[in-house]
């Protein structure tokens, strides 16, 4: 495993900026590797796209559909029990007053559930959420460095106006962080 420091930096000019200063203090061109994070939720991790096997705003639609499935559900069977009644096929009439109201309640309620206004989160919870969310967008500049030069790097990124300076563990091939993971959220650490 190779020792890696990296910086977020906003534009691709700025982090060529850094490898050449990084360069002009001895650092080979081949221990540097720019390129681009894309924003949370566009890496492509699952076949049908996104960064997460379910959508985090429908949380509550589930509850919303079984609870408009009950409650419309029984409205629908009283209205096919007055239809029914009318008509002579109590039965049928509930039945299908049942299953109607159900379906469009359960519809209904999973519409409200989601759509619905989310409580504030504390800010516990919401650096946890943020935490989740993975690496935020960027031109990441990643330098693989021997440990004795780690802490010169560091600063040359830093005072190049890098952000979100890190220390990680990594696959180095070929000038390239082979097993860079843009779902995993930074680590900065103020010791490089």
């Amino acid at each position: 495993m190779a020792l890696i420091i990296a910086a977020r930096f906003d534009t691709f000019d700025k982090a060529k900026i850094a490898a050449n200063q990084l360069m002009a203090e001895g650092v080979s061109a081949d221990h540097l590797h720019i390129f681009f994070v894309n924003p949370p939720g566009s890496h492509g991790s699952y076949p049908i796209g996104g960064d997460s096997a379910y959508d985090p705003n429908s949380k509550g639609g589930s509850m919303g559909a079984l609870a408009g499935a009950a409650l419309v559900g029984i409205i629908g069977a009283g209205i096919g029990a007055i239809i029914g009644y009318a008509f002579g096929s109590s039965t049928i009439g509930i039945i299908s007053g049942a299953g109607t109201g159900a379906y469009i309640g359960s519809l209904a309620g999973a519409m409200k559930m989601v759509g619905r206004k989310r409580p504030n989160r504390s800010p516990l919870e919401y650096e946890a959420d943020k935490a989740r969310e993975g690496r935020p967008s960027g031109v990441l500049l990643a330098v693989n460095v021997e440990s004795d030069n780690e802490q010169r790097v560091g600063r040359i990124l830093r005072n190049a106006g890098g952000e979100e300076v890190e220390r990680a563990q990594g696959r180095w091939e070929d000038g390239k962080w082979k097993d860079f993971d843009p779902m995993a959220s930074p680590k900065p650490e103020k010791s490089v």
